[in-house]
């Protein structure tokens, strides 16, 4: 068996070797790319077994994704993708000076996978769709928080000049809301609008009544309020139009992704199984898969699959003290996601509101309630997952329906 650290950076490795006993048999700086990849190859067959295969390689290193993980996963190592915190925590088992260095950091790898592999875990061997599923829907989740981000600019910066837009228009990345702010991005030309101005601008975003909401944001617009000196107003109104552009841009862009990620999902080998949980439609489960994979044997059992999602909750205890808590530490992309199925399965299965009333009635909090409900709609997944079965409503919470209100 041979170890390889592999600490890496933009334009470089740094890769250490190592044998089972820890002796170090070899440590290069690679050059990333084709000849880089080429080299690793090299030396690891200088110090491999002729009778050996790439399956006796273990490699660590401090990410999962790249060209270079995929030529070391195609080439038939074994690699694992170590947590740079975890690794810190390691490198500091072995060393209180604080000494820091890029050869340094590849010994400590290489001698985690040499001791510590077993409490790692191992890149998972997604198939090509679901990498791509991943991409996509994470690249859409960007837009729709950027555009937030966004949005929340444009709020701040209408109180400062402008309150009464915030009156008029309650959704901000509406688009009669930009197409209004557009036109009118400060109070005096916002109030020369006209009602048949905005109705129509209502009308093409096909909004309900919009000759009653027309009247309604004319009056709001016109209404008295405070005011900047008109230099600090031209300012303010052109922070306005650039912002508009942004999110009108951004709404545009998501738009587009939103196409990508159904057209890319569709394909996967788990959207059946997926899209027949409750509380999950194409987007929500295209990043439900992305984030967990689709490698049948990445998770053991439903509780490590609940406890990578982070729904589980933490126990510590010390003593006479002891405490459960929420898990923080985990993929916030995932989590995120799983909390809008809670949600949202609320009102898709009957089963889940009678979970969650059940947690209420104990005294969960709403939060708390559909955190728990997210930890067991995951072991539902899991379980489908594993069979290859479809959700059915009766089989999920049977267990739970026979079990007595507090």
């Amino acid at each position: 068996m041979l170890f390889v650290g592999d600490d890496w950076a933009e334009d470089h490795h740094d890769v250490e070797v190592q044998d089972e006993s820890g002796r170090r048999l070899g440590r290069a700086r690679l050059a990333e790319g084709v000849a880089g990849i080429a080299r690793f190859h090299e030396l690891v067959g200088e110090h491999l077994a002729e009778d050996a295969g790439p399956e006796q390689v273990t490699v660590g290193i401090e990410t999962d994704r790249g060209p270079w993980v995929q030529a070391l996963l195609a080439a038939g190592y074994l690699v694992y993708a170590v947590n740079p915190r975890q690794a810190a925590r390691y490198r500091e088992r072995h060393g209180t000076s604080g000494a820091k260095s890029d050869a340094g950091d590849a010994h400590a790898l290489a001698d985690m996978v040499r001791t510590d592999a077993h409490q790692l875990r191992a890149v998972a061997g997604d198939s090509e769709q679901a990498q791509a599923v991943k991409l996509v829907a994470r690249a859409h989740q960007t837009l729709v928080w950027e555009r937030a981000r966004q949005v929340l600019r444009l709020r701040s910066t209408l109180r400062e000049y402008f309150p009464a837009a915030l009156e008029a228009f309650g959704d901000l990345a509406a688009p009669d809301t930009l197409e209004l702010l557009a036109k009118a991005p400060d109070p005096a030309s916002a109030a020369r609008l006209s009602k048949a101005q905005v109705t129509a601008a209502l009308r093409r975003a096909r909004r309900r009544s919009p000759e009653a909401k027309a009247a309604e944001t004319v009056a709001a617009l016109r209404s008295p309020q405070l005011g900047q000196p008109p230099a600090v107003t031209a300012a303010y109104a052109a922070i306005t139009r650039s912002l508009v552009r942004m999110i009108t841009a951004a709404s545009e862009e998501i738009t587009v992704m939103e196409e990508q990620v159904s057209e890319c999902f569709g394909r996967a080998r788990d959207a059946e199984v997926l899209l027949s949980q409750p509380g999950l439609g194409k987007i929500l489960a295209a990043r439900v898969l992305g984030e967990f994979g689709d490698d049948p044997h990445r998770y053991a059992s439903a509780k490590a699959r609940k406890n990578y999602a982070g729904t589980s909750p933490v126990t510590r205890a010390s003593g006479k003290k002891k405490a459960v808590l929420a898990r923080y530490a985990r993929n916030t992309r995932l989590a995120d996601a799983l909390h809008q199925q809670a949600f949202c399965a609320l009102t898709a299965s009957p089963g889940a509101r009678a979970y969650y009333d059940q947690l209420r009635t104990r005294g969960q909090g709403h939060n708390a309630a559909l955190r728990q409900l997210s930890n067991r709609l995951v072991g539902i997944l899991h379980g489908c997952l594993r069979t290859g079965t479809l959700y059915n409503e009766q089989t999920a919470w049977a267990h739970h329906a026979q079990q007595p209100t507090a």
